[in-house]
């Protein structure tokens, strides 16, 4: 039978225990005894939830953050001039199909559409990119926040940037979550903050982005914790990151 850590009382039909939100350890019967057993609980408590994190942090993604293209379902590039987002439907496109659906169009006379959704999409002025990622933004599509975000910044607008960008993280926006990392270490738009330059930056590694892991590499180095280091450059390696690096 399992019991309170704290009390010792068994559960039963009407006490239902609750394990120990960051180490699962360990489980109570109630919010008393948690923090009354927290003193004798709390070393055991961080070394197990450090080793949660690490099992989970140094995992190896099976993709990047970026995934596939949606049309040919091939992975899609780490170089970011390799593919394309398209502004009606948010949809990452490989370069690859964005030719040959432009190259037909051309071919046929046909008007211009989206690979994708097959939308009819012209060629827009900045302004115009802007409305466009608005009718995307206000959809709580987390790719257009990102994208908005990167308007902003473009402009010099870091404030509006990184609420764009906290909005798109929320939502999964992988680098969304490597945007803020770099705004939260530099203090650009925010209040400098490492540690949660730290956090946003492994929540980028844990997604998929092999910048993101090549950096943690970096800063593990930089600490003297050179296996971990070794595990974040071998995993970034794994993922396509070409960053070179020398100790």
């Amino acid at each position: 039978m399992m019991c309170c850590t704290s009390c010792g009382i068994g559960q039963v039909d009407e006490i239902r225990l609750k394990k120990c939100t960051a180490c699962y350890l360990v489980r109570y019967c109630s919010v008393k005894c948690q923090k009354e057993h927290r003193p004798k609980h709390k070393r055991a408590c961080k070394k197990r939830a450090a080793e949660l994190r690490d099992e989970i942090l140094f995992k190896q993604p099976e993709s990047t953050h970026l995934g596939d293209c949606p049309i040919c379902f091939l992975p899609l590039p780490v170089a970011g001039d390799k593919s394309t987002i398209m502004e009606c439907c948010s949809k990452i496109i490989c370069t690859g199909c964005d030719y040959v659906n432009r190259k037909r169009d051309v071919m046929e006379s046909l008007e211009w559409k989206c690979p994708f959704c097959r939308s009819p999409t012209p060629n827009l002025e900045d302004d115009e990119t802007e409305k466009n990622l608005m009718k995307r933004v206000e959809a709580n599509d987390p790719v257009a926040m990102y994208q908005m975000g990167s308007c902003f910044s473009d402009k010099g607008d870091y404030k509006t940037a990184s609420e764009y960008w906290t909005k798109a993280a929320a939502l999964g926006e992988v680098g969304a979550h490597y945007q803020l990392s770099v705004m939260y270490t530099e203090g650009v738009g925010v209040e400098k903050d490492k540690k949660k330059g730290v956090d946003h930056l492994e929540q980028a590694a844990i997604g998929g982005d092999p910048d993101a892991r090549h950096n943690l590499g970096l800063i593990e180095n930089d600490n003297g914790r050179y296996e971990r280091a070794a595990k974040h450059f071998i995993i970034a390696a794994k993922l396509g990151c070409v960053i070179h690096w020398m100790p």
